[in-house]
């Protein structure tokens, strides 16, 4: 299993998007142990030298494997989806004295995602307008919309598999809307996509 993911994929309302320029999927890769077990306590041990942010996104589960896939075939690669965590590790050192790391340093770190539960993707009315969002203490501070994506979810199959060979199982993180927030030890995080509870946890430290 490979993870996929999806950078600077959203614009902030419809207007915008209209008058965009497309352009090219920005993808990065994340090793198989950057999935953290699902439980009720997500546990980060570094805050002492480390600020964590959070943000949720819209995941794909491919079904079968396929290179160059076009986007009129690209629904019969997807099995299904949810709403899952991509957190984002920045030290405190690098940060105040403006030093610019790779993504993959401050974004794939072992234990730097959190999926939720599954539906198959023939359950979802419309993929070009499907709800999700992240509550903090039981607070809204993310709401997404697939309608809004620069590359939309049969276009980001279809673009991954011009990159890569995409095999049964890998999963595409399609990338986070506006809201990005630091979290903190002790806080309660919960995910949705459209009106359902599909990942609910804390954060512990130490």
């Amino acid at each position: 299993m490979r993870i996929y993911c999806v950078e600077q994929n959203y614009m902030t309302h419809k207007r915008e998007k209209e008058n965009h320029v497309d352009k090219d999927l920005l993808l990065f890769q994340k090793p198989e142990n950057a999935l953290y077990p699902t439980g009720e306590t997500y546990t980060f041990t570094n805050f002492d030298e480390c600020k964590l942010f959070c943000q949720a996104e819209l995941i794909l589960k491919i079904s079968k494997g396929g290179k160059s896939i076009s986007r009129e075939q690209a629904s019969s690669h997807l099995e299904s989806m949810t709403t899952g965590i991509n957190f984002t590790s920045i030290n405190i050192h690098d940060e105040l004295n403006g030093i610019v790391v790779p993504w993959e340093e401050v974004k794939a770190w072992p234990g730097s995602s959190l999926i939720g539960i599954w539906s198959p993707a023939s359950e979802f009315r419309n993929l070009s307008d499907l709800n999700f969002c992240l509550y903090k203490n039981r607070e809204m501070v993310q709401l997404g919309n697939s309608e809004l994506m620069i590359h939309d979810i049969y276009d980001i199959i279809a673009e991954v598999s011009k990159q890569f060979e995409l095999e049964e199982g890998d999963l595409i993180f399609t990338g986070t809307p506006s809201g990005i927030g630091e979290v903190f030890e002790g806080d309660k995080l919960e995910a949705f996509t459209e009106d359902d509870s599909v990942l609910e946890f804390e954060i512990g430290g130490k």
